[in-house]
């Protein structure tokens, strides 16, 4: 079987909030990508393999005093380069050419001239002037701007704000755009990213789903052989794709031990035994800690607090039924590439702690199993991308993210089964609505939350003084910045009659229309 590491190429960031977006679209075309900090070890760059290096972009200016440096080294190893805007200012820099700040920023939609018909931008452009120069929509986010080529550069791009808006060293295959071809909005990005990866970067097109399968499978079987294996299911997208994937693996060696907090979305513990269980005959042993954790959370009130709570009880009752699986050897777990990113950042200091991980629970120090994380490699959208190819329904894997601790955090102060019972059916009457209503899959994520107030209502004749909740949606790209979603008037009205007309404890629904930052998403 073809190694699918053997086409690689190396991103460098340098904190764009667009970076995580540059390796998907890299593996889109087919090629293996990891992401490196701009100042890892030199050593650790060159010896990755890569056939290609990218150079993000990020919030610093190339003309402040420490800014973030291209590793000298790189320019040396006779690699292709691609720089996309600081990256491209950077090289400009670095290598003998000219950056400015003229005042004025520019962000959002701008029309590109293709100049120089060099081989990354030739024939590539979404329409024509009456003079026949080729032109391209794109997206632009930059302060500074290049003033003068390097050396050995020549015109690549150009527009009435930015004249030097693409640069090319075609001999030295260095090229540096100014815009950025991984969103959405430049229209030609993939073209752009398909040509520097296979024509100038020779590489092939190798990582696709079905490969990915079958290349995990192998590997699985080589290492756990006739070995158990344990995985935590929580009905979330990760482990529900581990389980499909080991069971398809492994079979009957693995074990799904699905803990029921009580604390999870409308009929999810049913769900998931009827998928993985009875559907798909996956061994899966339901625990039904529901009153464990209620008991727990009494008199809590702190989100912190909460979150430690329910992620230390998850680990107690886990390895207690972990325990009594004697032949196990292996623990699975959902692992993907962003958390492997966001725990390096963490190890090295230059992640900010904002909250407490999402992710329930951790994995205690004195663990006696070795584990086994399938997913590792990938981003959420290719882990969904493989759900699907594995057979498990397509509402399930293109789910909204939902947080480990779950309605824990929905819940603001206390939390108690009247309030997760009563949140719980609010939320089902908004996700229903969502799909019902063909919204579902316009938003990035949407969810209700329980407000420890009440207010004043009125129902026929006779005062209620009940419960407020909050209706949450918002659109993102990473989930690292994100705008409240603009759903329609009479939509919104027709959910907050349903919530209040069919839930008797609910007086007030709300909208939340706060973007992040300065919120959150979640409001815990």
């Amino acid at each position: 079987m073809t190694d699918l590491h053997d086409d690689r190429i190396l991103i460098l960031d340098f904190g764009s909030q667009y970076t995580q977006l540059i390796a998907r679209r890299v593996r889109e075309a087919g090629v293996y990508s990891e992401i490196y900090p701009w100042d890892a070890p030199f050593e650790q760059i060159s010896d990755f393999g890569a056939r290609g290096f990218i150079l993000s972009g990020g919030p610093e200016s190339t003309l402040a005093r420490d800014r973030p440096e291209v590793p000298a080294g790189l320019f040396d190893l006779g690699l292709p380069i691609l720089g996309i805007c600081y990256g491209m200012q950077a090289i400009a820099e670095q290598l003998g050419g000219k950056v400015e700040n003229v005042g004025k920023s520019e962000f959002g939609y701008a029309s590109v001239r293709a100049r120089g018909h060099t081989d990354l931008l030739r024939d590539i452009q979404d329409h024509a002037t009456a003079e026949g120069h080729g032109m391209l929509d794109v997206w632009m986010s930059h302060g500074d701007r290049v003033a003068e080529l390097p050396p050995g550069f020549k015109l690549m791009a150009s527009t009435e704000s930015a004249p030097i808006a693409g640069m090319a060293d075609e001999e030295r295959r260095i090229y540096g755009l100014q815009f950025h071809p991984e969103v959405t909005h430049t229209r030609q990005g993939m073209a752009i990213y398909a040509r520097f990866l296979h024509q100038i970067c020779g590489c092939g097109s190798e990582w696709t789903s079905h490969n990915i399968i079958e290349a995990t499978i192998a590997d699985v079987r080589e290492r756990v052989g006739n070995d158990e294996v344990i995985l935590g299911l929580s009905g979330g997208v990760d482990s529900s794709v581990v389980a499909a994937l080991l069971h398809k693996a492994i079979g009957e060696q693995l074990t799904c031990i699905f803990v029921d907090t009580g604390l999870l979305r409308y009929r999810e513990g049913d769900l998931v035994m009827e998928q993985f269980a009875e559907h798909m005959g996956v061994h899966v042993i339901r625990v039904d800690a529901e009153q464990r954790f209620l008991a727990r959370l009494e008199g809590l009130t702190d989100p912190e607090d909460k979150r430690k709570a329910i992620g230390n009880l998850f680990i107690e009752i886990f390895e207690e039924e972990a325990g009594r699986q004697n032949d196990a050897k292996w623990l699975a777990q959902g692992t993907i590439y962003p958390d492997v990113i966001e725990s390096a950042g963490a190890k090295t200091g230059k992640a900010h702690l904002i909250k407490s991980h999402h992710n329930v629970g951790g994995l205690p120090e004195d663990m006696k199993l070795d584990l086994v994380e399938p997913l590792r490699e990938l981003f959420k959208d290719e882990v969904r991308h493989i759900g699907v190819e594995l057979g498990l329904p397509r509402e399930m894997v293109y789910r909204h993210p939902f947080p480990g601790p779950g309605l824990g955090v929905r819940i603001l102060g206390e939390v108690n089964k009247k309030f997760a019972d009563t949140l719980r059916l609010a939320d089902h009457i908004f996700i229903e609505e969502l799909r019902n209503h063909d919204l579902y899959d316009k938003v990035s994520q949407a969810f209700v939350v329980f407000l420890p107030v009440k207010s004043v209502g009125v129902t026929g004749d006779g005062r209620r003084y009940n419960h407020v909740v909050s209706l949450r949606a918002v659109e993102t790209i990473d989930f690292m910045t994100a705008r409240w979603a603009d759903l329609p008037y009479h939509f919104l009205d027709h959910v907050s009659r349903r919530i209040m007309n069919e839930i008797e404890d609910i007086s007030r629904v709300v909208y939340d229309i706060s973007g992040k930052p300065p919120g959150t998403i979640e409001w815990e």
